[in-house]
């Protein structure tokens, strides 16, 4: 019985172990199976939204961008007017630096210990963004402060820290988390002098006033983008850069601003509005080209200083705004009318100023008067007179060729084209006006300084140009006859006389030409009778071949002096106030310009 029982059971102990190894297999099987199940499958496993695959993609993907370098604006003769400077700042991950450190950064960085650990507790005090605190910025690399933390990141101090085992371990320990960090600041070497024109960008970068938003694309130029990622189908190359947007750096772009004259041009106006108590004044200067060498406004802020912004600060009064301009359009009536054959403009020629005609009365100081002497005197009765021998067809024509009411195209964003209304809309009363800068025009100053071309180009009027490289869509046309430009260009000769309405824009040794120019300033929709008033000068130097062409404007002077006795006050004209900025302003300019010689004593 034993020998059988025996034998049973080995052979039930052997069915039993074949079993359980049967069952092993299978599940082996089993897990193989599944195992391969999942190594094909991976990439369809979800994480999310994504698929595992993709999210290890994603992972494994990274971007650099490259930021292009904004381009210069520079003046004609390549001194800079905007640039963008290469700055530090220091960036402070607020979570790994030290406390035992944090006085010697604050006397690194020239500030209080109060107020540095106050910084870092109001970082460390939020939920997330803890580890960027900008702690200074546009800092020069000639700074101090780059030489005193780059020291303090080589010092060392003794540093104690308790570890698992709950012993005290101490080790000397550099600073961390003070990262110097490259940064770009726009900077405009002129200030204030250039801000109107050459505008401002935003605390982005992005140009959004004057030349810098009107060339933004230009500047600006191109930040590349370069991407990395995980190539799992090369067997050579585990990561692949691939450029998404080509780095394209700024263009600079170049003026026909001279920066000496707009220097003096910026500091006439500006004393001039301090000193009559303007409002505002603005001054453009050309030469004989038609090319811009200053364009001033004052009051303007300094595009340096973020912390003063003022928007009609940055207006540019030049170009945008809409003025009539007075007497300063007189002598284009003069040249009408001798091109016409109207008038001889000879000195044996008068003129009947005795009647009235419309609205215009005799001024009884005056009942025959030459052209010399309407222009010298700046008669309105005077210069009717002489339209009432032009046509408006004729009056518009002229005035469209000189370009009123056409934009200039220099910086569309800002400039207003002005009005001139047809000739059929005009009333006879209209038609008077105009002649003498009222009535169915109004220009921007620029405007009306091209329209002083003419006497620079033989009675042609070239296009205006501020950039250089931009074609202009006008070409230089004829408008005057070149008899008739000379003959009126020595008549406002005597304009600037000790006889003349532009006695003050005198400057002793050169012959100079110009007119005056006074305009009642529209308020709450009409003319204001209580004093508020705009006053201009045009004017060009020398009378023969003139290089330089200026025009002023000056917005309700209110505080001007007689010429015999400065404590005298007496009402502001263009011949106190505006005509005096032309003197301070040219004075200067020709002083320092040994082209032109000394013509004549006055």
């Amino acid at each position: 019985m034993t020998a059988k029982f025996k034998a049973l059971f080995q052979i039930s102990r052997t069915q039993h172990y074949s079993s359980r190894q049967s069952i092993v297999q299978w599940v082996f099987i089993i897990l193989i199976c599944g195992f391969g199940y999942r190594i094909i499958s991976i990439h369809q496993l979800d994480a999310g939204n994504i698929t595992l695959q993709e999210r290890g993609d994603k992972q494994a993907y990274k971007e650099f961008k490259s930021t292009a370098r904004r381009g210069n604006i520079l003046d004609r003769n390549g001194e800079i007017l905007a640039s963008s400077l290469i700055l530090k700042k220091v960036n402070l991950d607020s979570t790994q630096i030290q406390p035992i450190f944090i006085p010697k950064l604050a006397k690194a960085l020239e500030m209080s210990e109060i107020e540095l650990r106050a910084k870092i507790e109001q970082k460390l005090s939020r939920q997330a963004g803890r580890k960027n605190l900008i702690l200074q910025k546009n800092i020069w690399l000639n700074s101090p402060i780059l030489k005193k933390l780059e020291k303090l990141k080589k010092a060392k101090l003794k540093i104690c820290k308790t570890n698992k085992k709950q012993k005290k371990v101490c080790k000397d320990e550099n600073i961390h988390g003070v990262r110097l960090q490259t940064d770009t600041r726009r900077y405009y070497p002129k200030s204030a002098s250039l801000a109107p024109l050459i505008g401002r960008v935003n605390h982005k970068r992005i140009g959004v006033s004057g030349l810098e938003g009107e060339f933004e694309p230009v500047l600006a130029g191109q930040n590349g983008i370069k991407t990395m990622h995980f190539n799992h189908t090369s067997p050579t190359e585990y990561f692949s850069p691939v450029v998404k947007t080509e780095l394209k750096h700024g263009n600079d772009i170049t003026l026909t601003i001279d920066s000496n004259i707009q220097f003096h041009t910026y500091a006439a106006v500006k004393k001039s509005v301090e000193k009559h108590e303007a409002g505002s004044g603005s001054a453009i200067i050309l030469n004989q080209d038609g090319e811009i060498l200053a364009l001033a406004n004052y009051p303007a802020d300094d595009p340096n200083d973020k912390t003063v912004y003022h928007a009609e600060n940055y207006r540019n009064h030049v170009l945008s705004d809409k003025i009539e301009p007075g007497s300063t359009m007189k002598p284009f009536t003069m040249l009408l009318a001798l091109d016409k054959g109207k008038i001889t403009a000879t000195d044996d020629e008068k003129i009947d100023v005795s009647k009235r005609i419309g609205h215009i009365k005799p001024d009884g100081k005056y009942f025959q008067m030459t052209i010399k002497k309407i222009l010298q005197k700046s008669h309105n009765l005077g210069t009717v007179n002489v339209s009432e021998r032009l046509t408006k067809e004729d009056m518009y024509t002229t005035w469209d060729k000189l370009g009123f009411g056409r934009p200039l195209g220099l910086i569309p964003s800002i400039e207003t084209p002005g009005t001139l209304r047809p000739p059929n809309s005009w009333s006879t009363a209209a038609k008077r006006t105009l002649s003498y800068g009222y009535g169915p025009m109004q220009a921007n100053l620029a405007q009306l300084a091209r329209a002083y071309l003419v006497f620079a180009n033989d009675g042609n009027i070239p296009p205006l140009k501020l950039v250089k490289g931009v074609s202009s869509y006008e070409e230089k046309r004829q408008v005057f006859s070149k008899e008739s430009t000379h003959k009126i260009a020595n008549l406002l000769d005597a304009v600037v006389s000790l006889k003349g309405s532009g006695y003050r824009a005198r400057i002793k040794g050169y012959n100079i030409a110009g007119k005056t120019g006074t305009a009642e300033m529209v308020v709450d929709g009409k003319y204001n009778k209580d004093g508020a008033k705009r006053t201009f000068f045009a004017g060009f130097v020398p009378v023969k071949n003139p290089k330089y062409i200026m025009v002023v404007r000056l917005d309700h002077p209110k505080k001007c002096y007689a010429y015999y006795n400065p404590k005298i006050k007496i009402s502001c004209e263009g011949s106190n106030s505006a005509a005096m900025v032309f003197k301070d302003a040219m004075q200067n300019i020709l002083n320092s310009d040994q082209s032109i010689k000394i013509l004549a004593k006055k």
